[in-house]
């Protein structure tokens, strides 16, 4: 008898990264021709494939305005809206940073049957934005996108106080750090 040990050939492993690779690559060039198709309405997407629609103010897009010629375009009506200006608010920030207080104060965009209402709850708006903005921290307040990210927080905020279709918006006045 042979004391010989056989061994099982050992295949080499297929490398699954020409196909990750390329996998990966496809993603990226259909989301991109996608994307591309669609925002240049190739592929039309809702009613109107050349114009879109944001917060109720129609957009023409640039092939439509070639063909509109010299017709003068009317703005679409802004609705009945009110403003409810809110009392500023001074928060203190935590001893440990360099800013010690912001002042902060904001109008709120209503519709105008809604005024009275939000009129009359505006304590308790007061009281969300103050315990919202006492919660954050400097950074929070000092990056590039904070104000844009801070307004939509808020806001949000803000309508689910005040109930559905109330509050169309927060007009920051004032927001100063010192």
């Amino acid at each position: 008898m042979s004391d010989a040990v056989t061994t099982p050939e050992v295949k080499p492993q297929k490398s699954g990264k020409r196909l990750l690779i390329l996998a990966v690559f496809l993603a990226l060039a259909g989301g991109g021709g996608g994307f591309f198709a669609v925002s240049t309405g190739l592929i039309p997407l809702g009613k109107h494939a050349g114009d879109s629609q944001t917060n109720g103010v129609l957009h023409r897009g640039e092939n439509d305005h070639d063909q509109a010629g010299s017709q003068s375009e009317t703005p679409l009506p802004l609705g009945d809206i009110a403003f409810v200006a809110m009392d500023p608010i001074t928060i203190s920030l935590s001893p440990s940073q360099t800013a010690q207080h912001l002042r902060f104060r904001a109008q709120l965009e209503v519709n105008a049957e809604y005024e009275q209402e939000v009129v009359a709850i505006l304590p308790r708006v007061t009281d969300v934005m103050n315990s919202y903005l006492r919660a954050l921290e400097l950074s929070d307040l000092t990056g590039p996108l904070a104000l844009v990210r801070l307004r939509a927080q808020m806001l949000r905020r803000v309508q689910i106080v005040a109930g559905k279709g109330r509050v169309r918006d927060i007009l920051v006045m004032e927001f100063v750090l010192n």
